[in-house]
């Protein structure tokens, strides 16, 4: 299967691009699944937390005798039926994240970009240099490439900040390194743009 690579100006270079064996496993989603689920876990910081009974600050006095009062038995104030009293089984900080082993987290992805390849989702570019923040110039090559404003992943090989700035105002655009990349964000994508090193990189993976 070949992709065809386009310049900086989203213009085909009339140069294609190879794709061995490596998108094309069989895919497995039920490790995407997992792989999604860990990243979407991982995310979560785990630190609320409620203040139970013995947390509370108060007096530890009972309030009413035990019997003869007519009304239900109770304790000290901290009492969990109590306004501002303690809280029954509240959360407490907590570790979400979920291990997988790198094996199925890369078979995780390469079931994504096998379902993109498919779909003619991928889209190859030249690497090109930008030396100045110009959100035009990102602009121009989405029209060519007729993204149609869809939600888009931009996957670089070397950190670019011109590129990253100039590209961060698009709300459906996202920008990462080829070292940052996971199984959600590229779910998450319409269309995934490579940079001719970046994808080259994966490919010798």
């Amino acid at each position: 299967m070949k992709i065809t690579i386009f310049n900086n100006s989203g213009i085909e270079t009339g140069r294609y691009l190879k794709v061995n064996n490596c998108f094309l496993k069989k895919e497995n989603n039920n490790i995407l699944f997992l792989d999604i689920k860990r990243y979407l876990s991982d995310q979560r910081q785990g630190t609320n937390k409620s203040k139970e009974r013995s947390e509370i600050t108060g007096s530890t006095k009972k309030i009413q005798r035990q019997k003869g009062s007519g009304n239900a038995r109770k304790g000290d104030i901290k009492n969990p039926i109590f306004r501002s009293g303690g809280r029954i089984f509240g959360p407490k900080p907590r570790n979400f994240n979920i291990k997988i082993n790198n094996k199925s987290k890369f078979l995780a992805q390469k079931t994504i970009l096998n379902f993109k390849l498919r779909t003619n989702k991928i889209k190859v570019i030249e690497d090109f240099k930008i030396n100045i923040i110009k959100t035009k110039l990102v602009l121009k090559i989405f029209k060519r490439l007729n993204f149609n404003f869809k939600k888009s992943l931009i996957i670089y090989n070397k950190r670019n900040d011109i590129l990253f700035f100039s590209s961060r105002n698009f709300k459906f655009t996202n920008i990462l390194s080829i070292n940052e990349l996971n199984s959600y964000e590229l779910a998450n994508s319409d269309y995934l743009v490579f940079f001719e090193s970046a994808i080259k990189k994966i490919l010798k993976l």
